[in-house]
């Protein structure tokens, strides 16, 4: 790999990150909150700097042009962590401590939404429209947007954008990569402006309009309500709900929807129609639980059901009701959401349906095959047929994501001698999702209390998780870090 393309295009990906700063100073203002300017505008700075420290080599725009998958995979990498670092120092002016700033920046980012907040009241709005902003970020992708605005990436972009968007199926709505990553943030951005004004028109005040909304497109889940949605008017709950599911479609498909006015590409998607019957069975399922062992209305069944399994299967993570209070099997069937996923190119976390398509599709061939040894069985995705080396990386990605999973949830397990903690907070954080199944850090609850190893943990979860893993794996291999010219 060469190192000086790695800091040369980090860098300035870190320049542009310190742009990021001046929205938080802004809402600071208009709040009041004036003392908290200095903490974003020092990370500000320090973005800055960094950015141009690391442009300090002679990498030239042609050596840019020519990166390669790994020298993408370590830049979309080593962007996120500085991201994520940088995010961190206004916290430390908010009397964070550098482990539980660490932790939220993270958390923000990687779209995670767990937090280590017991007490809002002692935090100001802007400290809470800071934390949906640098989610909201995280959402869509920071070097998605970057592609999209700098001439620069116009050649490097496409090897970059599949780093940090990984999919089974190289798609792109437009020849150019840039032009894609232009309107993959214009569909994000219209989005966050639809939703922002339907809660307003339905009576929320814009201050809470503009952090839910932040947080349900970017399937975030901060909230600056510590109570999330609970116990607030329905009909905020079917609209953050509605987007919540709309934040788990894969973009390519919603752009062909919204822009190209294709409706019926909807349910032509195979991709989109599991989507669709996985939240309605669970929906379902949790509504009748609801209403027959928790004695929920009607009405209430099926709105909690139907909010909380889009905010499960998407990562979103807002609470419409406290589900540790729910039966069993109620929380069992949240637990297994975790595990599935939204869409491709979309964003929620976890192992996303897709794989999980390929995965159903592949054990009925080797089923097949044990009848007919000699028959071809192509396996195809949205019509399109699968190559044995994609088939095998998504083969490889759950095998690793689920290795991850066993591996923190043994480590914490020792740490925190609650196997509950351990297990529920890893899938939790590996998935984006947020909040786990415990009293501890359940949807009321907070990662506070856990100690700084375990924050340490989850929080190379959550970027492994937000990174989809293949960045990571494909760096693991020795014959990648040999540098060269």
């Amino acid at each position: 790999m060469r190192f000086k393309v790695i800091f040369n295009t980090t860098g300035i990906i870190l320049k542009f990150i310190s742009l990021i700063f001046i929205l938080p100073v802004i809402f600071a203002y208009i709040y009041g909150d004036y003392k908290y300017v200095l903490g974003f505008v020092c990370a500000g700075v320090i973005s800055l700097i960094l950015g141009f420290l690391f442009c300090l080599n002679d990498a030239s725009e042609k050596d840019i042009d020519n990166i390669t998958r790994a020298e993408a995979f370590a830049t979309v990498i080593f962007g996120w962590t500085m991201f994520g670092l940088c995010a961190a120092v206004p916290f430390l002016f908010f009397d964070l401590s550098v482990i539980d700033s660490l932790f939220e920046a993270f958390s923000g980012v990687s779209t995670t939404g767990a937090t280590i907040l017991s007490d809002f009241s002692l935090y100001p709005k802007t400290f809470f429209i800071y934390r949906s902003v640098i989610q909201w970020f995280g959402g869509m992708g920071i070097i998605v947007l970057f592609i999209a605005v700098l001439p620069k990436f116009a050649v490097a972009g496409r090897q970059m954008f599949f780093a940090e968007t990984p999919n089974p199926r190289e798609e792109k709505i437009t020849p150019r990569i840039r032009h894609t990553a232009s309107w993959l943030w214009s569909i994000y951005i219209l989005m966050t402006i639809i939703q922002i004004l339907i809660l307003k028109f339905q009576g929320m005040d814009f201050y809470n309009a503009i952090c839910t909304s932040l947080s349900t497109i970017s399937a975030g889940g901060f909230s600056n309500n510590p109570s999330g949605l609970v116990g607030v008017d329905s009909k905020f709950v079917w609209t953050v709900g509605i987007f919540s599911f709309i934040a788990g479609i894969n973009f390519l498909l919603t752009y062909k929807v919204l822009i190209k006015g294709k409706i019926a590409e909807l349910f032509k998607s195979e991709e989109f129609r599991a989507y669709f019957l996985i939240v309605l069975f669970f929906t379902s399922i949790l509504a009748l639980i609801l209403y027959f062992q928790a004695h929920f209305s009607i009405s209430d069944s099926i709105r909690n059901a139907f909010f909380e399994t889009a905010a499960t299967i998407t990562s979103t993570g807002i609470a419409s009701d406290d589900y540790m209070n729910w039966p069993i099997r109620a929380r069992v069937l949240l637990f297994v959401l975790m595990f599935i996923g939204g869409s491709a190119i979309s964003a929620s976390g976890s192992i996303k349906i897709t794989r999980w398509i390929y995965v159903c599709k592949f054990i009925k061939k080797e089923m097949n095959k044990v009848a007919h040894p000699n028959a071809i069985y192509p396996i195809k995705l949205e019509n399109r047929t699968v190559s044995p080396e994609i088939g095998y990386q998504i083969i490889v990605f759950i095998i690793f994501f689920m290795a991850i999973f066993a591996l923190s949830s043994i480590i914490v397990s020792f740490i925190e001698q609650n196997v509950l903690i351990a297990v529920t907070g890893s899938i939790a954080t590996l998935s984006n999702a947020g909040p786990g199944f415990d009293s501890v850090i359940g949807p009321l609850g907070s990662y506070g209390e856990l100690s700084g190893a375990t924050k340490l943990i989850f929080m190379f979860n959550m970027v492994v998780g937000r990174l989809e893993i293949i960045p990571f794996l494909a760096l693991l291999q020795k014959d990648l870090w040999q540098f060269r010219k």
